[in-house]
Order: C-alpha cells, then structure tokens, then sequence
C-alpha cells in the first residue's frame, strides 16, 4: 500500500526523540514517490545538524524546492508536504514543534481537563511565496500523562454523514478530547470506527493519518 502521508520517527544524535506527521502533495503513487523525497530531505537535514523542528524544516524545505527546480513543470517544482515535526526532549521533559498547516493537540489531565492547541504555520514545506520565512519554533513543557496529538486533514476532510458533508477539524477536536481518557487502543478503535462510519457508502478520498502519543 503506497500514500501521500506518511510519519517518520528516529533518535537524533543529541539524544531527543523526533516524529513527523506528513501529507506530501498527491496520494495513491504520486504521493508515495514525494513521500519517499520528503523523508530523505528530512533526514538530510539531521546529517546536517539541524535538530531543532523549525531548523530541520527550513533545512528541508530547502532541499526540496533544490531537487524540484527542474521537475518540467512550469511553475519549477512546487510540490513538498504539509508537516508536523515534534522533537521531544524525554530527559528535560520538553516537546519543540514547528508545523506547516495543521495543528498539535495536547490534553493534560490534572484536576480537570485541559486542551492546549499549537497552531501552525500557514505555509508547507516547499515552494511558496513565504518560502524564506523561518517555521516558528514552539515550546512546551510536558507533563507525565499528556497526550500529543497530530494529524493530516484527511480525516477532517472526509465526505460523508447523513447529508454528505465534511467532518470538519472542529468536530474531530471534539471528538478528540471526549475521549482522551480511554486507554490509547480504544481511543485508535473509536476513531477507526467513527471515520468507517462516516464514509459509509462513499469513497476515501484522502489518505488519513492520527497519531497520539502519550507520556
């Protein structure tokens, strides 16, 4: 099975832990192939030192507009990804993210519920008109039990319901957060069960990517 989206995770040298959550432009094949340039111009941004998520990010997004000047279509190569990268600091117990287009959720469990959401940026990781402006850098200082939500618009984008609509990022949120305290294989269940339910007789029409992470 080939897709657009795709999450990629790995140690980086200085000993935090990095997770990206990505939707490169396309899906089905043509998704697959921009994935796979996606994922080497991430990791050749790590080679090159970059461990922060808005300097890995500048240093992709410079890759691949590099590798797509000559791609023969006459915009020069405007193609890349929308992505979450989350780097997590475990020993200082910190999360850094940066992100193109769509948001982080963090749910904090202390005498009542809490929802904290990082906005991204509104620009992807390729060729655009911002394309020399730096990612912002966020910060956050975790708690034991948060739970770190990311994700593609697929889901929020999906066709379907009774009248044929989107689910839209709002109800998805909602949805999110009412059932934060289910063990994290229910939560994944719930969530499978409401997308199939959803779509009913329709088709997919996106690839569809949640990832939580607890602490």
């Amino acid at each position: 099975m080939v897709s657009g989206d795709f999450y990629w995770a790995n140690k980086l040298p200085n000993g935090n832990f990095a997770i990206a959550t990505a939707d490169s432009t396309g899906h089905g094949v043509p998704g697959a192939i921009m994935s796979l340039l996606n994922i080497t111009s991430i990791e050749k941004a790590i080679e090159q030192n970059k461990f922060l998520p808005n300097e890995i990010l500048n240093h992709t997004r410079n890759t691949i507009i590099e590798r797509l000047k000559k791609d023969g279509s006459s915009e020069g190569g405007k193609d890349g990804m929308d992505c979450t990268l989350c780097v997590y600091d475990f020993k200082n117990m910190k999360l850094f993210v940066s992100s193109a287009h769509n948001p982080v959720w963090i749910i904090r469990k202390q005498s009542s519920l809490e929802f904290i959401e990082i906005n991204p940026d509104k620009m992807p990781v390729g060729k655009h008109d911002k394309q020399d402006t730096s990612f912002t850098l966020n910060e956050v200082e975790l708690q034991k039990g948060d739970i770190i939500y990311t994700l593609t618009d697929g889901f929020p984008d999906q066709f379907g319901g009774a009248r044929g609509k989107k689910f839209m990022i709002k109800r998805l949120r909602e949805l999110i957060v009412e059932n934060a305290n289910l063990p994290m294989t229910e939560q994944k269940q719930f969530l499978e069960k409401t997308f199939s339910d959803w779509v009913g007789e329709l088709e997919q029409i996106d690839d569809v990517t949640v990832i939580g992470i607890k602490i």
